[in-house]
């Protein structure tokens, strides 16, 4: 995407964060098919944190002075993201609890304004209000600006851990689109542009 001045945008550094704690999981197919889409729409240099890999290593600290170095990497790529794209399935009723675990170590003020696409997964449909119950309300603590339409992904919408229901890749475009004004907003511009 051209910025002002003529010059070209840096790539958006997304960062994605897939709190289910198992491999292969489809919570994290879907993530990456959010990542894909993306890709698509806007430039951008993705990561993706899988808690079922790094979750081991915080699950038992209290404070961040207690994490690794390698947590403490990930919270600053989650700080310092242009955008995240996060996603928990459904257990009990809720997020995951090292899901909330992991971004109760996230800066008080270190998402502020910062756009959020939030996303979930479940066994059924009666479950997709915890895009609404549980993760947007814990993204306006942080005074985040979640993206005005989340994604929720069922079982059924996913063959041996793909993504294969169209609707959900409509569901998945949509998203973006909607929620681009507010990404564009964010977009880096490369430090060597002039013409201001």
């Amino acid at each position: 995407m051209a910025a002002r001045g003529g010059a070209s945008a840096a790539p958006l550094r997304v960062v994605a964060v897939s709190g289910s704690l198992h491999a292969p999981s489809k919570t994290s197919a879907l993530v990456n098919e959010i990542l894909a889409a993306l890709s698509r729409q806007v430039d951008i240099e993705p990561t993706l944190f899988e808690l079922s890999e790094i979750g081991p290593q915080f699950a038992g600290a209290l404070v961040r002075e207690e994490l690794p170095a390698s947590v403490e990497e990930v919270l600053r790529a989650i700080e310092n993201a242009d955008l995240l794209v996060v996603a928990s399935p459904v257990y009990r009723a809720s997020i995951t609890g090292l899901f909330k675990h992991l971004f109760d170590f996230v800066g008080q003020y270190a998402l502020m304004g910062k756009p959020v696409l939030l996303a979930a997964t479940g066994g059924s449909d009666r479950h997709a209000l915890i895009i609404e119950h549980q993760l947007r309300p814990l993204f306006g603590f942080f005074q985040a600006l979640t993206l005005p339409l989340g994604v929720y992904a069922s079982d059924a919408d996913f063959t041996d851990y793909a993504v294969s229901s169209e609707a959900l890749h409509e569901r998945i475009e949509t998203a973006i689109s909607r929620g681009r004004p507010l990404i564009r907003r964010f977009e880096p511009v490369s430090p060597h542009v002039t013409g201001w």
